[in-house]
Order: C-alpha cells, then sequence, then structure tokens
C-alpha cells in the first residue's frame, strides 16, 4: 500500500511540469490527502463538484489524487507533490505547506477556519467486544494487543496521543483532573500493548481488518467506512475524547503554476456546501454545517465529554509538549524502547 502511494505521487510531481492543467474544456486538479477521507472524497464529494462544475462553466474536471499519512502528505507537497489542493489531518500539516511559501492566502480565512469535516477518536474492537473494553483504561490491560499509528507520519496517530492524553487530564482515567503523572502513565500503559505503528490511519486499520491486534485506536470515520464494506468489528466510543478538525486548503504557488485557479477555489468552497458536507457524513464524518450536524445526528454516537485541541493548548503548544524532541510522547517512546 505504501508503495503505491508513493508512486502515484511521484508520478504526479513528474508529470506537472510548467504547463497548464485547463485547455478550456477540460481542467485537472490535484489533490494531496491524508488516508481517512479517501472514500468521501473519491466516491462522494468529487463527483458531486464535477457535476456542478459540468453545470456551471460546461467543463470538465479530473482528478488526480493522491493519499497518504498526513505528516507524510504535507512533506510531500513541500517536496514538490504539486497538490493544488491539500486535504490534511492537522493545522500542522497545512502550516509547514504554507511555512514554506507554497499557501500565500489566510486560509484560516475559510468558514469554519478552514476545517471542512470532524471525527472523533474511537476504540474498534471484534465483534461483540470480547476483551470487554470499554474506556481508554482498558487498553492498558497486560497482554492486550493494541493498534495506532506513528505519530510521525500519521496526522490520525497524533489525534489519537492527544485523545487519550486529554481524556486523562480531563479526570477520565481514574484518577483526579490535571494530573500529568496520570496522563503520562495512561499513555506508557497503552502503547505498551502496542505492537505495529503504521504510516498512516488507513494501514493501521486496514492491519485491524486482516486480523492483527485485539484493539485499534483510529477515527470514527475510519470504523464506520469498514462496516460500511462488510467488516464485522465494532467500535467503543470513550467517555471523553477528541473533536478531529480536518482541515482544507488551496495551494496558491501549485494552482497559479496549473492555471487552475478558478476550479480550485470553486473545489474548496464546494466542501462547506450542503451537498458536499452530507456527503460526507454518508462516509462517516460528522458534518461541520449546523443543519447538516443536525439532519444526521442520529447517525452518530453522542459523548459524554467532547472537547477540542484548545484543551491541550492549541496545535502550537502540543507540537512541542508532546511531540517536539523534549515532548512527553517523544521520551515515552524512548523510555520504552529502552526497556524492552
Amino acid at each position: 500500500m505504501i508503495f503505491i502511494i508513493v508512486l502515484l505521487s511521484l508520478a504526479i510531481s513528474e508529470g506537472c511540469g510548467n504547463s497548464s492543467r485547463n485547455n478550456g474544456n477540460r481542467v485537472t486538479l490535484i489533490i494531496g490527502g491524508y488516508t481517512a477521507p479517501r472514500e468521501a472524497y473519491g466516491r462522494g464529494v468529487i463527483p458531486a463538484f464535477q457535476q456542478y462544475w459540468k453545470n456551471e462553466t460546461g467543463q470538465d474536471v479530473e482528478f488526480q489524487e493522491s493519499y497518504q499519512g498526513s505528516g507524510a502528505q504535507s512533506r510531500a507537497i513541500v517536496g514538490g507533490l504539486e497538490a493544488d489542493i491539500a486535504a490534511l489531518a492537522l493545522e500542522t500539516d497545512i502550516d509547514r505547506i504554507a511555512g514554506a511559501g507554497l499557501i500565500t492566502h489566510d486560509w484560516r480565512s475559510l468558514p469554519h477556519l478552514g476545517i471542512a469535516s470532524t471525527s472523533i477518536v474511537v476504540i474498534a474492537v471484534r465483534q461483540g467486544n470480547p476483551k470487554n473494553i470499554t474506556d481508554w483504561t482498558d487498553l492498558g490491560a497486560p497482554g492486550l494487543n493494541v493498534l495506532t499509528p506513528d505519530p510521525r507520519t500519521s496526522g490520525g496517530a497524533q489525534w489519537n496521543v492527544n485523545a487519550m492524553y486529554g481524556a486523562a487530564l480531563r479526570g477520565f482515567a481514574g484518577r483526579p483532573k490535571d494530573d500529568p503523572a496520570a496522563a503520562q502513565d495512561l499513555l506508557k500503559s497503552v502503547f505498551r500493548n502496542v505492537s505495529i505503528m503504521d504510516r498512516g490511519a488507513r494501514e493501521s486499520l486496514t492491519n485491524y481488518e486482516r486480523g492483527v491486534g485485539d484493539a485499534a485506536v483510529t477515527y470514527e470515520n475510519e470504523a464506520l467506512v469498514g462496516r460500511q464494506a462488510g467488516q464485522k468489528y465494532d467500535y467503543v466510543v470513550p467517555r471523553s475524547t477528541i473533536l478531529i478538525e480536518n482541515p482544507v486548503a488551496l495551494v496558491d504557488k501549485y494552482v497559479d503554476k496549473h492555471g487552475v485557479r478558478a476550479a480550485a477555489e470553486a473545489f474548496v468552497n464546494f466542501l462547506w456546501t450542503e451537498e458536499a458536507q452530507r456527503a460526507y457524513a454518508r462516509y462517516g464524518f460528522r458534518p461541520v454545517d449546523e443543519k447538516i450536524a443536525r439532519e444526521t445526528e442520529s447517525d452518530f454516537p453522542a459523548v459524554e465529554d467532547l472537547w477540542k485541541i484548545d484543551f491541550l493548548g492549541g496545535w502550537k503548544a502540543v507540537a512541542s509538549n508532546i511531540y517536539g524532541a523534549e515532548g512527553l510522547y517523544t521520551k515515552m517512546i524512548e523510555d520504552l524502547r529502552a526497556s524492552r
């Protein structure tokens, strides 16, 4: 899977050159996405936009799609994958592209601060939940085999870590609130049981679907899409979990190089239409549009304690305090590896 995605990325990059991708009758847009929303875009949002754009302009729009872990995709775009649209898992991954001078507008000026869809972090369990997993602390039980992707390459993995750490700080780990030691203990107990850390959220859940592991920490939409495809696992919503917010941005330098700004801007703006929001919901994402969220509310379980990244100080603080060189996750992983 990783090999195929990398080849696709290279093929798109090498095929861009300096030529326009807009010949009047047809325009080609390149989307660089993280792995989780592949079906939402490929089967829902993109076909809806293609019909919309044809009706509005008479022009056909073709999409070239590349999907891999959010961090890896962000670095690929900076490194030369000429994506017109970046649809990633973390604000920091969009900011990396902006910091390289490729995004020159204020991408947070879009509706909902550039967040096109949301999800939550959940726990996928085997059908019938034979290990009786009901909350984060259960993932630290001796002998359990847990899957979660690698935070170095996967935005989903960072959401997973944030969800567990923040839930513990909020008093949902059997110890008082605001206890960093309890939060670190929870993470350490869970990661002692992690056998595989894949590059992306999709690869991680695919391994789970192949029978690896007792539980998988994952996006809710990933579990729902898997079940739509016939997978027989269940999922558990922890009492406390984080609201995953997925940003999208137009990549100015590549859009202008390819001569596709009008279509690219229209596609990005289309993501907040009711039609696109319903498409996200069909593939397991929680809509950001309030009307569509109310319409689809019964499709998604309620969460006792749902919170946002702001609780942990925002992404800049999280990038340093949790994933930086001296961050608590970084040090925890080093300690676990040293003890094995």
